[in-house]
C-alpha cells in the first residue's frame, strides 16, 4: 500500500480504463483496530502490508455502488462491515452496522450524509477533523482539482451541489482522498472552494 499524508493513512489503488482514473481503498491505523474504506482487492504485497499493520477492526463503504471486495476482506479479517443508513432496505450486502450522519462509533472519524447523489444517503467521512474521504459524489479526473459526478448521474442535482457546498464549509480540511481519481494532499478547503464556483455556476 502506498503511504500518504499522514504516518497513519494509507491507500491501494485499482486502474479503471474506462475512466482513465484510479480507483482508490484508504486504510486508516489506529488504536482500538484499523478501518479500511470502500475495499477494493489487494494485491498480495498489500495484503501482506495490511497485516503488518495490526488487527482490521471494521470495513466501511460509503455507498452500494463501492461495495467492492468488502465481504471478502471481511471474511478474511473478522472485521465489521459498516454501511449507509439510508440504503439499509436494498443494500447488496449484509452490514453489521448502518451509519448516518453525525459522530461515527470510533473517535476521531466524523460521518457526512449526502443527498442528490447517484445513491441514498452517500456517507463522506472525515478523519481526524482534516481529512475528507468521499465515495462517488465528489472525484478529481485530473490532478489538482476536483469535480462533481456527472449530471446525468446524479439523482437530484441542487441537492448534490448543496451537499457538496455542505462539505466545503466544514473547514480545516488540508487533504481530500477521492474513491474515485487524484487525492489532494494539500489547501484542501481551497480545493473545494475552487469546486464549489464551478458547480453553483
Amino acid at each position: 500500500m502506498k503511504a500518504l499524508h499522514k504516518n497513519n493513512l494509507y491507500c491501494w489503488s485499482l486502474f479503471d480504463e474506462a475512466r482513465n482514473i484510479d480507483f482508490h481503498s484508504y486504510l486508516w491505523v489506529r488504536e482500538g483496530g484499523n478501518i479500511a474504506f470502500d475495499p477494493l482487492p489487494l494485491t498480495a504485497h498489500d495484503r501482506e502490508h495490511l497485516n503488518s499493520l495490526g488487527d482490521l477492526h471494521a470495513i466501511i463503504i460509503s455507498n452500494s455502488d463501492h461495495v467492492r471486495h468488502a465481504e471478502h476482506l471481511a471474511a478474511e479479517t473478522g472485521a465489521e462491515i459498516w454501511g449507509p443508513a439510508a440504503e439499509k432496505e436494498s443494500f447488496p450486502i449484509a452490514c453489521a452496522r448502518w451509519l448516518s450522519e453525525g459522530k461515527a462509533l470510533v473517535d476521531g472519524l466524523d460521518l457526512y450524509s449526502l443527498s442528490g447523489s447517484k445513491t441514498a444517503g452517500e456517507l463522506a467521512f472525515v478523519i481526524e477533523k482534516d481529512t475528507l474521504i468521499t465515495g462517488d459524489l465528489i472525484r478529481a479526473h485530473k490532478g489538482g482539482s476536483l469535480c462533481m459526478l456527472p449530471d446525468a448521474k446524479l439523482k437530484d442535482i441542487v441537492k448534490a451541489k448543496e451537499s457538496v457546498v455542505r462539505l466545503a464549509s466544514i473547514g480545516g480540511i488540508h487533504a481530500i482522498l477521492p474513491g474515485d481519481g487524484w487525492p489532494v494532499f494539500r489547501d484542501g478547503d481551497k480545493v473545494l472552494s475552487e469546486l464549489i464556483e464551478v458547480a453553483t455556476k
